[in-house]
């Protein structure tokens, strides 16, 4: 019997719908992992007897890797298919979280975590093309806005389990968590997420692809590395020029190639290009309010890591709520004035962060995170909305792969250049989660604090900028 008229819509609104609860429940690990290891980073000071600049790079390799495989990932899931590299990816990340949760040092767990960033990079990088391609142009910032709602509920749910997690159980089980989410993941996106269309005959740019790794690795080596060598060092100034070179050649192999790891065109559409820089700065100011923050609720008002967790967990509460409404008002007056308004909210949260004293009181910072992620939700989905509604359907593996890109190197950045600039006020050595600090040495790390969230306001506030100047849309 062929089934026609409300049968068939029927039949389609179920498919789109469960494909993308599907992509919900598998995206739902990696944030959910990053937001629990981040919230007990300050544990992992006293547990390992470590620096900060050394726990730093727990995060830090996930997302190095992240970056510098996620494209590789995007491409391939344009010319494979996108259901296999996501499914591969959440079925690795399961596995990888296992042999996390076994670490016994820290340099057991950074390892680990590096090979976790593969299987991240996978499931990050065609998570939304598979939404995307999906649902209806007018329906994909509604769609995309509740796909959004995933990541908040992880990242609401991280910081008070891990910090539950850690203090009544062992920092371990926050790994051994992703296992059964990620099996359950796998057995439900192979049942509902359709194979999607192949492009025969297509190849990857493996001289593309090399030097961008080449690239990627190298500047951000620099950038989390160049602070401890001393950025002119022999060190420093070796991976600056092989950075270089990689970056010069792989923007000459990209437009000689029949089929270029990225096609360089897609950044003369000015809505693709500047959404991924506001994108981008919008991570960095985002991951330094999610890893300095719980250092101050730590070190200045001495909370347990279960209350930090608490704390945190405003941020994507409130993302839970407004993405998906500024997905659906976005579908309709266009992105431009939400992602403008809401970058310029950020701004103004990371002031509010920079005045922060040892007299403040807990419900300040509540407050704090509370308005710097109302304007996060307002910006984030018109935003990713507009990029991934700005290019050929053929190209969404590799939007979505650079979009994912952004977000990590976005976090990577806020991480090193925060760090960056607490480390030059605040020594290293004070940071312990079980240090008793002086009051000198308290005004030492709340200067440090001050000038990292004052960086971040003016990096918000580019983004603004880059908001505005992008061409509106509907």
């Amino acid at each position: 019997m062929i089934k026609s008229g409300p049968a068939v819509q029927d039949e389609d609104f179920s498919r789109k719908w469960r494909t993308l609860q599907a992509v919900m429940l598998g995206t739902f690990i990696a944030p959910l992992d990053a937001s629990i290891v981040n919230t007990i980073l300050p544990f992992f000071t006293s547990v390992f007897h470590a620096d900060i600049s050394l726990v730093q790079w727990i995060p830090t390799v996930y997302l190095l890797v992240i970056s510098c495989l996620i494209l590789i990932f995007g491409r391939l899931g344009d010319m494979v298919g996108h259901k296999i590299i996501y499914l591969t990816g959440v079925g690795l990340f399961s596995v990888t979280s296992l042999f996390c949760g076994l670490s016994q040092n820290i340099w057991m767990l950074i390892t680990f975590r590096g090979f976790q960033g593969i299987a991240g990079a996978m499931l990050l990088s065609v998570g939304p093309a598979i939404v995307t391609s999906a649902f209806p142009a007018r329906e994909r910032g509604k769609a995309l806005g509740v796909f959004t709602t995933s990541i908040a509920i992880a990242l609401a749910l991280g910081p008070t389990l891990g910090g539950m997690i850690t203090e009544y159980l062992s920092w371990r089980f926050v790994f051994f968590i992703n296992i059964p989410i990620g099996a359950f993941a796998v057995m439900f996106g192979l049942r509902t997420i359709p194979l999607g269309k192949r492009n025969k005959g297509q190849r990857l740019d493996w001289p593309g692809a090399i030097t961008l790794f080449i690239f990627l690795s190298s500047i951000l080596l620099y950038m989390n590395k160049a602070k401890d060598w001393g950025w002119s060092s022999a060190g420093s100034v070796m991976l600056l020029v092989c950075a270089s070179v990689s970056g010069v050649w792989f923007i000459r192999t990209e437009k000689k190639a029949p089929q270029p790891m990225v096609d360089l065109d897609l950044f003369k559409n000015r809505v693709f290009a500047l959404g991924n820089v506001s994108l981008l700065l919008n991570f960095i100011a985002a991951y330094t309010v999610v890893f300095l923050t719980p250092f101050y609720l730590t070190l200045i008002m001495k909370l347990p890591i279960s209350r930090v967790g608490l704390v945190m967990a405003t941020f994507p509460l409130v993302m839970l709520v407004v993405s998906p409404l500024s997905g659906t008002i976005s579908d309709h007056i266009g992105y431009r004035v939400l992602t403008c308004s809401g970058m310029l909210i950020c701004s103004f949260a990371m002031v509010l962060f920079s005045r922060l004293t040892d007299a403040n009181r807990m419900m300040d910072v509540v407050w704090y995170l509370l308005i710097f992620s109302l304007g996060t939700s307002a910006f984030m989905t018109p935003n990713s909305s507009a990029v991934m509604g700005s290019i050929p359907k053929k190209y969404l593996g590799i939007a979505s792969g650079i979009l994912a890109n952004m977000r990590s190197l976005g976090m990577i950045l806020g991480i090193a250049i925060s760090g960056a600039v607490f480390y030059n006020i605040a020594p290293t050595a004070l940071i312990r989660s079980h240090s008793i600090l002086n009051n000198d040495e308290i005004q030492k790390v709340l200067a440090g604090f001050h000038w990292a969230f004052v960086t971040a306001a003016v990096v918000a506030f580019s983004a603004s900028i880059t908001s505005f100047f992008s061409k509106n849309s509907s």
